[in-house]
């Protein structure tokens, strides 16, 4: 029997394998090194007809327009028809913490929709709403009045005499592409105009920046808040 016991033992081919990691992405970003530049923050409040790339475009105004802070990116992206605040950095891991659905960072717009939703419409923004291809996630979804604080569009949206136009804000986690006018469509009420006045912490009127303006801002600033200083 030890006989047996023995040969089985050395029958068994042992190698060492030196340690290694499994290649997969980290779960937050690494830190960067202590001599690598600082990395670049920059809101911009994007004008309306302004299209979400830096390369000249023909017959509209695109991000070179406005921003002249050189290797910066959007962080998630507007389209040429909807203004408000942009985030945009030359790091990747914040861009990806900004705009990914995943990271459920918080962007909250201002929609003014034709005609008049009721409180069931509202309530089925809110809960989420079939787009055909996907579900929007739940999000908070309220009336608000006209806002004066709103800069003035140019140019103007037409105005139905017959029809009135209501204003909501929508907070989402996702923003996927025309995500907000989908979903107003989708209840039977078409976005005129679309406005998005916070990403996390910030929120466009405290950091003062009028349309085609833009101001640099801390990284963390999403998260922690930040007001220009006077």
């Amino acid at each position: 029997m030890s006989y047996i016991r023995q040969m089985t033992c050395r029958s068994v081919l042992c190698i060492k394998i030196p340690p290694f990691a499994i290649d997969r992405p980290p779960r937050f970003p690494a830190a960067r090194r202590a001599d690598a530049p600082a990395m670049t923050l920059i809101a911009l409040n994007k004008p309306f007809g302004t299209i979400c790339q830096f390369s000249a475009h023909e017959t509209r105004p695109s991000l070179g327009d406005w921003v002249k802070t050189p290797g910066v990116y959007p962080a998630g992206r507007l389209d040429a028809d909807s203004e408000g605040l942009l985030l945009l950095t030359d790091d990747g891991a914040l861009q990806a913490r900004i705009a990914e659905p995943r990271h459920k960072l918080v962007k909250r717009y201002w929609a003014q929709v034709d005609g008049a939703p009721g409180p069931t419409d509202m309530k089925a923004l809110a809960r989420g709403v079939d787009l055909g291809d996907y579900v929007t996630r739940p999000c908070r979804a309220e009336f608000i009045e006209p806002p004066d604080t709103l800069w003035p569009r140019n140019p103007p949206i037409r105005y139905r005499a017959a029809i009135p136009t209501t204003w909501i804000e929508l907070a989402i986690t996702e923003g996927k592409n025309r995500q907000v006018r989908r979903m107003t469509a989708a209840i039977g009420f078409p976005t005129l105009r679309l406005v998005r006045v916070g990403i996390g912490a910030l929120d466009i009127f405290a950091l003062g920046i009028a349309p085609g303006e833009t101001i640099a801002l801390p990284p963390r600033a999403p998260w922690d808040g930040f007001a220009r200083a006077e």
